[in-house]
């Protein structure tokens, strides 16, 4: 069984920046992909960030230029750095895990940004 943990959340001025890690309790080295999600209230989950076994990477269109996924193999944890941070931005962020079909979510770490 795959658990992930996310960290880093909270509360945050607009324009500025946090860093949410996600460690994942299995080799990533087994992994697909790995990416970040968000849901803001009222809204539908949507995908933020992708990263696969490759080192690929893919982003939500709202959020390119702004953030930055990454990954550690060596301490199984990815991470999402993000700057330039908007209202909008306001949701509780998600860690996903595609073990090649199936497929493990975290608990969700909540990002706020508000002056």
């Amino acid at each position: 069984q795959v658990q992930l943990v996310e960290s880093g959340g909270g509360l945050v001025q607009p324009g500025g920046s946090l860093r949410l890690s996600c460690v994942d309790s299995k080799s990533m080295l087994r992994l697909n992909a790995m990416g970040w999600y968000r849901q803001a209230p009222g809204k539908q989950r949507e995908l933020v960030a992708v990263i696969t076994n490759g080192g690929i990477t893919n982003y939500a269109g709202s959020v390119k230029g702004r953030f930055a996924i990454s990954r550690d193999n060596a301490k199984n944890t990815v991470y999402l750095q993000m700057n330039s941070l908007k209202a909008e931005d306001t949701a509780v962020y998600y860690c996903y895990a595609d073990y090649f079909g199936t497929g493990y979510w975290g608990q969700g770490t909540q990002v706020t940004v508000s002056s």
